[in-house]
């Protein structure tokens, strides 16, 4: 299945034309990310999940500003990621289920989403995989003078593996047209960063590597939206990678098995004061650009939209066992 068919390019245009749009983004993210962990509980999803519910603005505050032309590469928690791009939600939730009409034709999982179109390459269940494929596709488009930005989105814990440092001793020595997205949720897995991590700000590493960094604040999109304009204009200007720390958090565990005992009593209370979808709806209620009313119509539209692409997901059909060979070359069905 071609992914072109896939993604609606509507979908992403209007997240860069309406900060309605965004908003309502916001709430498919977090809806879909919910009725997936029921999904799951009822039966329909095999093998393992990861939810970003609490880091939605990342998602939506990088595909915002970012154009279908340039390539992101991501984790195994990038359901939110993939439909702040565009991917749809049938085509989300076809490829957790294993449908054919999921974004990898069913045979990829929730570990494994991809949408060309959309610029999304495929997510990676190993830890850190995506920072040397962005290096690389970096290095394609200095190399063919595109004006492409390779975007790779990871976890704090990967700060701490081989290839991260790599990645970025590489991309600064060539000035590669790279942005590196850090989403800090404060675990690698299970482990609190301050048990792994010496430092506090991850975006301190970028230094090591004469490489400028910030710390953003994950929580809000707007505030996520302006960090990666700066540094996709730098990349595109020809000054190189960057290096930006989003401070985020996760409302459940790693993975759908996960009940997150070993967080502090209090703290994901704590950060849900901060949630990415109640800053950004005050805001737009603020600024005149919805009504309340407006907001709980969308937040009803939506949640009947995502039971709509969820009932046609478990409707669909498994792929065909060949369809594991498409593109494998010299394995015949």
């Amino acid at each position: 299945m071609s992914t072109e068919t896939i993604t609606t390019p509507a979908r992403r245009s209007a997240l860069h034309d309406s900060r309605t749009a965004v908003y309502e983004r916001m709430v498919e993210i977090r809806r879909l990310e919910e009725r997936i962990q029921t999904l799951f509980t009822e039966g329909h999803v095999r093998g393992s999940t990861h939810l970003c519910i609490g880091q939605e603005a990342v998602s939506t505050g990088l595909a915002s500003v970012t154009p279908s032309t340039d390539w992101v590469t991501c984790t195994y928690r990038g359901h939110g990621m993939a439909l702040a791009l565009g991917t749809t939600p049938e085509a989300v939730l076809g490829e957790i289920l294993g449908r054919g009409t999921g974004c990898a034709g069913g045979v990829g999982g929730s570990m494994h989403l991809v949408d060309v179109a959309a610029g999304l390459m495929p997510t990676s269940a190993i830890v850190g995989a995506g920072l040397p494929i962005a290096c690389g596709i970096a290095m394609a488009a200095k190399l063919n003078g595109t004006g492409r930005v390779a975007l790779t989105v990871f976890g704090d814990g990967s700060t701490n593996i081989g290839a991260f440092h790599e990645s970025l001793n590489l991309a600064a020595i060539w000035k590669l047209p790279v942005v590196f997205v850090c989403e800090n949720n404060l675990y690698g897995e299970y482990t609190r960063i301050e048990l792994s991590t010496p430092l506090e700000d991850l975006a301190e590493r970028a230094a090591s590597y004469a490489m400028p960094s910030e710390i953003v604040d994950g929580q809000d999109h707007d505030v996520v939206a302006a960090a990666v304009t700066r540094a996709l204009d730098r990349a595109r200007a020809g000054d190189g990678p960057t290096l930006l720390e989003m401070k985020t958090y996760r409302y459940s565990g790693h993975s759908r098995s996960d009940p997150a005992t070993y967080r502090p009593a209090g703290e994901l209370d704590l950060w849900k004061q901060r949630d990415p979808l109640a800053i950004f709806r005050a805001r737009l209620i603020e600024e005149g650009e919805l009504t309340s009313a407006e907001a709980d119509a969308i937040d009803t539209r939506v949640a009947a939209a995502v039971e709509a692409a969820a009932d046609h997901a478990i409707a669909a059909d498994p792929p065909r066992r060949q369809e594991m060979f498409r593109h494998v070359d010299g394995l015949v069905a």
